[in-house]
Formats: C-alpha cells, sequence, structure tokens
C-alpha cells in the first residue's frame, strides 16, 4: 500500500477563513478553551494567532468555560451514567478553573445521583443472572468504580439489596 506524503500534512486553512470555521464548530456544541485551542493549532495557526481568537470568541459569546462545565456534568451524568470521579477526570482534560468545576456540581442533584447508583446496580443485577452473590457484588461494583461513582456509595447502596441468591 503507498501513502501519499501530502495526505499525512496537517491541512492548514487560509487565515481569512479560521475565524468562521472555528466560530462554526464553537455553535456545534459546548467547546472548551483548550478543544478549541487544540482545533485551531490543528488548521495551523500559531499561538499568538491562537489565544487572540480565542479572546474574540469568549467576547462573542462563543466559547463559555463555565457554561461548557454544566453541559458537560448534565450531559456525562444524565446521559450516560458517569459518576462524580469520571466527570472530574473529564473536566481536568479539559483544563477547567476550580470555580467552573464548582459550577459544573451544581447540575447533579443528590437524590438523582443516589438513584442512579440503584438503577445501574439493579440493571446489572438483572445481567449477572447465575453468579454467587458475593461474586455478583463484586462484578456490580467494579462495574460502578468504572463509571465513576464513590466507593462508599457504592457499598453502601449494595447493602440495602438483600443477600440470597434469588435475585441472582
Amino acid at each position: 500500500m503507498f501513502f501519499d506524503e501530502n495526505a499525512r500534512k496537517k491541512k492548514t486553512i487560509p487565515p481569512h477563513e479560521v475565524k468562521r470555521k472555528i466560530a462554526d464548530y464553537c455553535a456545534y456544541q459546548e467547546r472548551s478553551q483548550q478543544e478549541v485551542r487544540d482545533k485551531l493549532y490543528s488548521y495551523g495557526v500559531f499561538s499568538d494567532e491562537v489565544e487572540e481568537t480565542i479572546a474574540e470568541l469568549i467576547q462573542e459569546g462563543f466559547i463559555n468555560e463555565e457554561r461548557f462545565a454544566r453541559a458537560y456534568v448534565r450531559g456525562k451524568f444524565k446521559l450516560k451514567k458517569w459518576g462524580r470521579r469520571k466527570i472530574l477526570n473529564g473536566l481536568k482534560h479539559h483544563r477547567l478553573s476550580e470555580y467552573c468545576v464548582k459550577k459544573g456540581w451544581e447540575e447533579i442533584n443528590e437524590d438523582e445521583y443516589i438513584r442512579v447508583i440503584h438503577e445501574l446496580i439493579q440493571r446489572k443485577m438483572d445481567s449477572t443472572g447465575g453468579l454467587k452473590v458475593i461474586n455478583a457484588r463484586q462484578k456490580i461494583a467494579n462495574f460502578l468504580l468504572q463509571r465513576g461513582f464513590e466507593h462508599h456509595l457504592i457499598w453502601e447502596a449494595l447493602s440495602n439489596y438483600p443477600e440470597n441468591d434469588e435475585l441472582y
């Protein structure tokens, strides 16, 4: 198989099109400054121009870190059913300020958070038929830990379920 050298090079966008293209990128869905910065670098824009463009996008309302944090937390919790630890790692990946992270946490209702843990436990219990109780509980706990839920909340929720083999 032959590779075209030009196909592997970064595609640069003319300077007069960058602003429009990146504004469209931001308008499509909420973006963090880091996502926009990475996209601008992929367009072949240099660092001074990148920061200037980001400043303009912030002034025009295309980028808002607090709005992004709220949307990110809301989406990852309500749609993907992620726990706080996994969401926090995602927010750190976007390099958000502590203030924006705190604002994002406001999107998670504590009662709903516990309800989601129970919902996921029940869903996993239904799919672990035939396992011994101890194995099923460990499997469920590992599943919830991978989803980013806190260890103490998982075991507290699991303690509410009877320990007989009939459920499994």
